[in-house]
């Protein structure tokens, strides 16, 4: 099974502490510095899967382009990987425990997203039957004519398309996501991205309404497990794996891949809820957001 993820290919700078920040003082914490990004965490997961995944990103042509692609071909994944002379990789520090993580983010090259290389990238994946965006690429003016190329180009193929909503402050923002992805087969948001953009309420009303938009909408809700509705009017909930966390950083990643592995293998909704949570379980048992 062959999978196409485009987007985001970033460091993050790992913060983990174990007390609040002191602010204009000092706060213990590790540091730990590596590979992230949604599109590209979510690409490392699916490999580990099993599936055979293609990773259509930007980079700066720098050190850490060079390491973090370097990173993901060690763990399986093939990396349509263009490297910009003169921009910089994108770097995003998190700011993690063992219940949340807040980001702060320069995206860098990951805005440089060309639609010409996703096109190409695209076509040289023959075998390919589904194409995964990450939302963060049409969360941004630069990088959006990508995304959007990237689902026109998987319509023009005939492969199915998920897009996960990314973030919910950006997500503000931008007001017209919901019409940039209107048409996908399944579209992922957590808890916070679905109050941006379907109203406060109950998930499941919550994915019915935004079933207008895609064929079939997952509410991540974390320890509260997950919610699946589409627009057949098929509804499913599923309980969360309960493991001890240690970094919630890049759980929801996983949890579309491990979904998006059972999916794509011809699992029903139920069945690919507990994938999706079997995955984001491990994903919180490790530091860091790749497995």
């Amino acid at each position: 099974m062959a999978v196409i993820v485009v987007g985001d290919l970033v460091t993050d700078v790992l913060v983990v502490r174990s007390s609040p920040l002191a602010a204009g003082s000092d706060t213990e914490a590790t540091v730990r510095i590596g590979g992230g990004g949604q599109a590209a965490n979510t690409a490392a997961w699916l490999a580990h899967a099993g599936s055979e995944v293609t990773l259509i990103a930007a980079v700066g042509d720098d050190p850490a382009g060079r390491e973090r692609v370097a990173e993901l071909t060690e763990q399986g994944v093939r990396c349509a990987v263009r490297h910009h002379a003169g921009a910089a990789t994108g770097s995003i520090v998190v700011l993690t425990n063992a219940d949340e993580r807040t980001m702060i983010t320069d995206r860098g090259a990951a805005l440089l997203l060309d639609p010409q290389d996703v096109r190409a990238a695209v076509q040289a994946a023959p075998d390919a039957v589904h194409l995964h965006l990450s939302g963060y690429a049409l969360l941004h003016a630069g990088s959006r004519p990508g995304g959007l190329a990237a689902l026109e180009a998987a319509r023009e193929r005939g492969l199915t398309t998920s897009v996960d909503a990314a973030s919910a402050a950006p997500l503000r923002e931008v007001g017209e996501f919901l019409d940039l992805v209107r048409g996908i087969d399944l579209l992922f948001c957590n808890a916070d991205e679905a109050d941006v953009l379907a109203g406060p309420g109950d998930p499941g009303d919550q994915s019915r309404r935004l079933s207008a938009f895609a064929g079939t909408v997952v509410v991540k809700r974390g320890a509260h497990g997950s919610v699946w509705g589409s627009r057949d009017g098929t509804a499913h909930t599923s309980a969360a794996v309960r493991v001890p966390s240690l970094d919630p950083t890049g759980a929801g990643d996983a949890f579309a891949a491990g979904l998006l592995t059972a999916w794509l293998g011809g699992a029903g909704p139920g069945a690919a809820l507990e994938a999706g949570a079997a995955l984001g379980a491990a994903a919180v048992q490790r530091i860091g957001a790749r497995p």
